[in-house]
């Protein structure tokens, strides 16, 4: 049995015309961390490999939403996706995902655009982004979208080569000890070693995004994505007040595209033609 997609509303914040009064009565927010924010956007588009980029879960909502603005009118405004899901609860205390789960996954991440037909005959890689501590959600991830493939008789050495997996970690001293969570990871040895990298966060910044940030949707577990609930706004207090900050990295990104292009201009890949044409539509 197939399953239509059931994903967790969220406003559109780059034509937010259906928002109202919403962020009536809300305090303006406080964007602290929007130094950190652009250098962390830039670096994401600059390591993107001119790619798809799939924003996994909620804990980038912010890197997605800066660059949604930032972005606006390019050629790049349709290459951001959010690919809604938490799958921390997989292959640990519950288990593999049984028949249903799994084809509720994939209704999902098609309407995120991501099938296996389109990343064996898609031009672009995907690129997958994600707050990273041990690097589980993406093993999770990987093995899923492995399944996938197989089930649909793809070319696996095809697909594998259109992976990449982007690591937001928490930036601390570098040392010959320092944990790095792709080598501790098995199925990273299945794809080309380009195709993972990192982007290091202030550890202050990263904490707020990975736990102490209010996200403008609940965490969409395995056991909530028959919920048809989730698809219906919260319009409660907490909910507006992040409304409140997500609208404001919005224009952030809109406001702040010369700053953004600072950053991508010190990166190596500007040397590559895809990222230049990028900055030209940024400038």
């Amino acid at each position: 049995m197939n399953h239509d997609a059931n994903r967790p509303f969220r406003w559109d914040l780059v034509r937010p015309d259906q928002l109202g009064t919403l962020l009536d009565g809300t305090r303006p927010p406080d964007l602290w961390f929007l130094d950190e924010l652009i250098d962390c956007a830039a670096k994401v588009l600059a390591r993107s490999g001119d790619g798809e980029i799939y924003f996994v879960g909620r804990s980038a909502d912010s890197v997605f939403d800066f660059l949604s603005g930032a972005l606006a009118g390019t050629d790049w405004a349709q290459r951001l996706h959010q690919l809604p899901m938490s799958l921390g609860a997989v292959n640990t205390w519950m288990g593999q995902l049984d028949q249903q789960e799994t084809e509720r996954l994939r209704a999902n991440m098609s309407a995120s655009g991501l099938t296996p037909h389109r990343l064996a005959r898609g031009r672009r890689p995907a690129v997958f982004v994600d707050i990273v501590s041990s690097g589980g959600t993406y093993e999770c991830l990987y093995g899923e979208l492995r399944r996938w493939i197989s089930d649909e008789r793809e070319a696996w050495d095809v697909v594998r080569r259109k992976l990449r997996f982007l690591g937001l970690t928490c930036r601390k001293q570098t040392s010959p000890n320092t944990f790095r969570w792709q080598q501790h990871a098995e199925w990273t040895e299945e794809i080309p070693a380009s195709a993972i990298g990192n982007v290091s966060v202030d550890a202050g910044v990263y904490s707020y995004f990975a736990d102490r940030q209010t996200k403008l949707t609940p965490s969409f577990a395995r056991w909530s994505w028959a919920d048809p609930n989730v698809a219906t706004p919260d319009h409660g207090q907490r909910t507006r007040q992040a409304l409140a900050e997500a609208v404001a990295l919005v224009e952030a990104g809109r406001n702040n595209r010369d700053r953004l292009v600072k950053v991508i201009v010190a990166e190596p890949t500007f040397a590559e033609p895809w990222l230049r044409s990028a900055v030209n539509q940024l400038r």
